[in-house]
Formats: C-alpha cells, structure tokens, sequence
C-alpha cells in the first residue's frame, strides 16, 4: 500500500523544491508535476510530488491522517 500526504510547496527551483507540513520541511522532486508552483499542495511520496490537489481536499485529508493516528494510539 502506498500513502501520499498533502503538503504545501513552499519554494521551487528547476525540477525541486521545498514542501512544509505541521512544521517539517522536505525537499522534494517535482518532475512529475512540473507545473506546481510556490503556495499549491501536492501530494508527497517518497519525495517526489506526484500530484496536485486544493487546499480544502488537502485538509480533509490531513484531517483522516490525524484521526487515523490518534486511532492507531488506542490500547
């Protein structure tokens, strides 16, 4: 199973860039999405942004991941 998170590019160069999430910085490859640009989310795996999505499907998927951790917490 394969799991990409939302996160918010911040800066771009060429074909990478930098994408921020709850305070943690990646750096990231964008040759899959050439055109995201500074302020789109992307989807992240493994270090390559391998989507686009808007920042309102971007945070209710943020909020799954969150609820699916506090879940995975339980005893």
């Amino acid at each position: 199973m394969c799991l990409a998170v939302p996160m918010r590019l911040e800066t771009r160069d060429e074909l990478s860039g930098i994408a921020e999430i709850d305070g943690v910085r990646r750096e990231v490859s964008l040759m899959l999405v050439p055109e995201a640009q500074a302020g789109d989310w992307v989807l992240v795996h493994a270090g390559y942004a391998i989507g686009t999505v808007d920042e309102a499907e971007a945070q209710e998927t943020l909020a799954l991941l969150r609820q699916a951790a506090e879940l995975s917490e339980l005893p």
